[in-house]
């Protein structure tokens, strides 16, 4: 009886083509999915002349695969996870390995680890980035978890995942828990940041008066140069696709954008490790705020404005591109920080360059820039931050002017561009040595006696002052605001 050399549950587009993929590579594939005839489906039709077995139960699935067995879930997130675990569990051996593929929260795949250690079972959660194509050509791969799985699953993983312009594969064990799943949700929330500054500039471009032709060549010239991405390139092909009617498709799509989690669960994590992951919350509150829309109908007609039109000779197209570099380097910038917090937060000790090394080519956020970003790394270990790198700092300062000009001319003419403006807000945030805090910790005391520190004192050294004359000396130790 032939052996597989993997196992793969679940015959949506993406496991469909993950399976081909590995076949590709040379390995043997045990195929199952619930519904029996999308297996036989598959396995006659995409499938045909591939080394693929089809199963029609788990229990004959399990047994045609090799010891220690490697089993890909590419299920939905959640409790089917769960469900499909529960259901593999009578009939799997201690030492063999379940990977999650799917986008798993962290937290969860913590727990599984866990869990299933216990029952001598190995787990990994791992992120894959890429889409269809990618899962067919070769994705960005981000593992984590029981770290004696490592040794089995890197080969695997590694011969289907993309490759860089250097020659090293896209996939890089980053550690153990839920390290791989967390590197993929910030992933998705600097994507989700990405995808609302590219949608920005496209309102900035109508307001200006650009034909859809004309934006799509503009996207098309800017994928040449420092904004060269994906998901630039597929802007441009975007703005250029016309409907059966001759007009652009893009206008005739509803103006409410759709999520999956991922981008609310990096803000959720940015809140509780302390980090400022502006630019990623604003997106989500942006599609938030896309999916309300019958009261935007309603305040449009009662709320007042300037008209959204901008005359031509106010920003240049160059203005505008640096609006996007910039803001796409602080978004980056502030994903590191929270990933470097993270590391810190649940002992990962994550390789910030080599994260930016696996978001090269094969995922969504794949960009030129991405090597810079890795060599930044490579060159300081312990940078803080992107923006304190000299090369991005150089690059900061040269856009910064254009960014002022494209955020100022839009607010002025009632343009909403939230991921422009907060990215702008947090530049020069971080570029003040002496911001307004100080006056938010004056009112702590005030009301809470919450006390504070001095500049003319010792750092750690904390005063409270009786502001009213009639609070005393007694400082909070019992809550906080």
């Amino acid at each position: 009886m032939t052996k597989a050399d993997l196992g793969l549950i679940g015959l949506a587009v993406m496991g469909q083509n993950l399976a081909l993929n590995f076949t590709d590579q040379g390995n043997t594939v045990a195929v199952y999915n619930r519904t029996t005839s999308v297996t036989t489906d598959f396995v006659a039709g995409p499938g045909e002349g591939h080394s693929l077995i089809a199963c029609e139960d788990l229990q004959t699935f399990v047994s045609t695969i090799t010891r220690p067995r490697p089993i890909l879930l590419m299920v939905k997130a959640g409790p089917v996870v769960d469900t499909v675990i529960d259901q593999l569990l009578p009939f799997l051996d201690e030492g063999d390995i379940i990977i999650d593929g799917g986008n798993s929260l962290y937290t969860d795949s913590q727990r599984r680890v866990e869990t299933l250690a216990d029952k001598g079972i190995l787990f990994v959660g791992s992120g894959v980035s890429g889409g269809e194509e990618g899962a067919r050509t070769g994705p960005s791969i981000m593992p984590g978890g029981n770290e004696n799985a490592e040794k089995t699953v890197m080969p695997l993983l590694k011969s289907v995942a993309a490759v860089a312009k250097d020659g090293k594969p896209c996939c890089e064990w980053l550690g153990r828990g839920g390290a791989g799943h967390y590197v993929k949700m910030v992933h998705n929330g600097i994507e989700y940041g990405d995808m609302q500054v590219l949608s920005e500039a496209y309102t900035v471009m109508k307001a200006m008066g650009m034909s859809h032709s004309e934006m799509s060549d503009t996207f098309t010239s800017w994928d040449e140069g420092v904004l060269d991405s994906f998901l630039v390139e597929i802007t441009a092909d975007i703005l250029k696709t016309n409907d059966d009617d001759g007009s652009p498709l893009v206008e005739k799509i509803l103006d409410k954008a759709g999520q999956k989690g991922t981008g609310r669960w990096t803000v959720i994590s940015a809140m509780q490790v302390g980090q400022p992951v502006t630019l990623v919350s604003e997106a989500v509150s942006g599609r938030i705020l896309s999916s309300k829309k019958e009261e935007r109908g309603q305040a449009a007609a009662i709320l007042e404005g300037p008209k959204a039109m901008i005359d031509r000779d106010a920003i240049s197209l160059d203005d505008l591109r640096d609006s996007i570099y910039g803001a796409k380097i602080v978004s980056y910038a502030q994903g590191f920080m929270l990933l470097e917090a993270a590391s810190q937060e649940y002992d990962w000790h994550l390789n910030l360059g080599a994260i930016a090394g696996l978001w090269r080519e094969g995922c969504i956020i794949r960009a030129a820039f991405l090597d810079d970003i890795t060599a930044a790394f490579a060159a300081q270990p312990d940078l803080n931050s992107l923006l304190l790198d000299a090369g991005f700092a150089s690059q900061l300062n040269a856009a910064q002017q254009g960014w002022r000009n494209v955020v100022a001319t839009a607010v002025a003419n009632g343009i909403a561009i939230p991921a422009f403006a907060s990215g702008l807000s947090f530049y020069d945030g971080y570029r003040t040595a002496n911001g307004s805090a100080n006056m938010i910790q004056a009112m702590r005391d005030y009301f809470g006696a919450h006390t504070y520190e001095r500049v003319d004192k010792p750092a750690g050294e904390w005063f409270h002052t009786n502001w009213t004359g009639t609070g005393g000396s007694t400082t909070s130790g019992s809550y906080s605001a």
